[in-house]
């Protein structure tokens, strides 16, 4: 570490670091990669971490151990402050920022407003619905009402209340359902299971189921099993907003069942539905005006590649495929100079493939229905491949723009200002010999 560099003020730069990029629902795994780069770029070679979804521990050795412990907050990051995050990360890679400048900026994103007032953040959640409505349940009269509750969940997830966030999925799903299902008895809407995914995107644990299983097939088993646990329990939750809403209303076993067919919709309205999606997400979360045409065209690859994955192998593995054309492109417009974050080009394409809204679906027929179970199974093998899917499309980016790297071997380090090798060789011990012989003389 340089002599300028105060360890402490390293170490509370490399926390906030990886708060922020916890908080962007980053993998742990590359949090780890990406704290070990920055400290090393600070001189920092001693540095041991230890990312976990709710605590971040970073050790710096040196003459004196210095250990920061720090409990992440449950505040997540809309895409402007991701932006600004990841920006900030680009320069502290190259030791570009003074660790002090850069708790101060960490500061400034973390109380940065929306880019957009509250009417037009609740228009794009609208937006958004809808947009995911005219690929799931494609009717305009069911994507009207998907409109409406769009806007009136939009509205309701602004509100910025610790305890109405604990039981929002579980009011949300309820209020949706309860529409949903007296709506369904007087007006045309195609597949209610379906149409109420829509609404309820945004509560769907999608991007945390796959996270969860790529960083278990990383070896992050504390990590990504939390996850999985956490992910389940969401969709626990709005399951039985749904299941409460068809108790109250009558709804019989068999209306949970999804529609095999849907109706006749010309060959525009998925286009149609792929771009208001990504204008919907643009405004809802604030997203900079430079990532529209990136995030745009990482939806039209993945639903472009699902929909081919769905004609040749069938819906059930139709996301890996989608997942394996869009990671590569993700990860490329990430490291472009002008491109845009992963994380803002992930997210959306993650809820567009709608692993959760599969998972759900299967979940609420596997308690309301008697064949539920064989529906469930097959939701949670969707959800694996498209999480199969991230993991082979990041490993083939990697090893064509990096190459193949070197396996980990096991090794302990010795504690610092120890010998790493005490056995001299064959030309070290015929130097000592030589010494002594001439002192001899």
């Amino acid at each position: 570490m340089t002599a300028a560099t105060d360890p402490v003020v390293l170490n509370r730069f490399l926390l906030g670091l990886a708060e922020g990029m916890t908080a962007s629902d980053e993998s742990v795994d590359r949090i780890r990669d990406t704290m070990a780069t920055v400290a090393s770029a600070y001189g920092s070679t001693a540095t041991d971490i230890v990312i976990l979804p709710t605590v971040i521990l970073i050790e710096t050795g040196g003459e004196e151990d210095r250990v920061s412990l720090r409990s992440t907050l449950s505040a997540k990051f809309r895409f402007d402050q991701i932006a600004a995050l990841y920006a900030l990360i680009t320069r502290a890679r190259t030791a570009a920022v003074a660790p002090e400048e850069g708790i101060r900026r960490l500061n400034e994103i973390g109380a940065m407003r929306p880019r957009y007032g509250w009417a037009v953040r609740t228009l794009g959640h609208a937006l958004l619905t809808l947009g995911l409505a005219l690929l799931l349940a494609p009717t305009w009269e069911g994507a009207f009402i998907a409109f409406v509750l769009g806007a009136g969940i939009g509205l309701l997830k602004l509100v910025r209340s610790p305890t109405l966030q604990l039981v929002m999925p579980i009011v949300a799903a309820f209020a949706c359902a309860t529409a949903v299902f007296l709506l369904a008895e007087v007006i045309e809407i195609g597949d209610p299971i379906h149409l109420l995914i829509a609404p309820l995107v945004t509560f769907l644990p999608g991007g945390v189921l796959t996270t969860a299983t790529v960083e278990l097939a990383a070896g992050q088993m504390i990590a990504g099993a939390s996850r999985l646990v956490y992910g389940f329990v969401q969709l626990a939750l709005l399951a039985f907003g749904i299941l409460a809403a068809g108790s109250l209303v009558g709804v019989d076993s068999a209306d949970y069942e999804p529609l095999k067919g849907g109706g006749t919709v010309a060959w525009w309205v998925p286009l149609l539905g792929v771009l208001i999606f990504a204008v919907g997400n643009y405004l809802h979360f604030s997203a900079p005006p430079s990532t529209f045409g990136w995030v745009l065209l990482v939806l039209a690859v993945a639903y472009s590649a699902q929909t081919i994955g769905g004609i040749v192998l069938g819906p059930t593995v139709s996301g890996f495929i989608g997942a394996l054309a869009m990671t590569p492109v993700v990860l490329w417009i990430a490291g472009l100079r002008n491109g845009a974050p992963s994380q803002l080009t992930f997210l959306p394409a993650f809820w567009l493939l709608v692993p959760g809204a599969a998972g759900l679906v299967g979940l609420t027929e596997a308690v309301a229905t008697d064949g539920g179970i064989a529906d469930f199974t097959e939701a949670l093998v969707s959800v694996m491949s498209i999480a199969l899917g991230v993991l082979i499309g990041t490993a083939l980016y990697r090893v064509v723009h990096h190459g193949a790297e070197e396996i980990v071997q096991f090794a302990v380090a010795l504690p610092v200002g120890r010998d790493t090798d005490t056995r001299s060789t064959f030309t070290q011990r015929v130097k000592r010999w030589w010494r002594r012989e001439r002192g001899k003389h």
